[in-house]
């Protein structure tokens, strides 16, 4: 059965840091593209980072750049999100699901979600 487990949500405080764990089963996280994304109340999903099948190469929202820093690894079969300097914007829930390519969204599996929130 091909599925994602996302961990590691929770309340932290602005500047802040919280790490992200997404488990494959089913699948080789090497041989898919495995992307972050995160949807706040009211508004659409927004993607975070992406990491491609293979070459491993890696994409950033504009938002997030500098701050966080997505990984895979291929012993765990995991791909991790290390979120730095947290802000009161970035409380959502973040998905991780697999995508055709880190060009846009087009999910083939996706993750059940975490919630992260971002307050004093």
């Amino acid at each position: 059965q091909v599925q994602l487990v996302e961990s590691g949500g929770g309340l932290v405080q602005p500047g802040g840091s919280l790490r992200l764990s997404c488990a494959a089963s089913g699948f080789t996280v090497d041989l898919w593209t495995v992307g972050w994304f995160r949807q706040a109340p009211g508004k659409g999903r927004e993607g975070v980072a992406c990491i491609s099948k293979g070459d491993g190469n890696i994409k950033y929202g504009d938002s997030v750049k500098g701050r966080f820093t997505i990984s895979r690894d291929s012993a765990k079969n995991t791909v991790t999100l290390q979120m730095d300097s947290l802000k009161p914007e970035d409380t959502a829930v973040y998905y991780c699901d697999v995508v055709n390519d880190c060009s846009g969204y087009s999910p083939l599996v996706r993750g059940q979600g975490t919630q992260v929130t971002v307050s004093s």
